[in-house]
């Protein structure tokens, strides 16, 4: 995936985090960084990066509930 669109959909990502826990974009930037999810979508060959921006969103959500 190409660096303009991994960021693009990282924007898209952290915007829907915000949303969706009602924070600050700043907030759910650290969030998704800091997740457990987050080297599995920086690492192309594990193809988290191909999954809609829900799946990801769910996916750190879901992480966050079993803390």
């Amino acid at each position: 995936m190409r660096d303009s669109v991994r960021w693009r959909k990282q924007a898209r990502i952290i915007l829907m985090l915000a949303q969706e826990l009602n924070i600050t974009e700043e907030e759910a930037l650290d969030r998704f960084y800091n997740s457990r999810t987050y080297p599995y979508f920086a690492d192309a060959a594990r193809g988290l990066q191909a999954m809609s921006d829900r799946y990801i969103v769910d996916e750190i959500l879901q992480e966050q509930d079993n803390s």
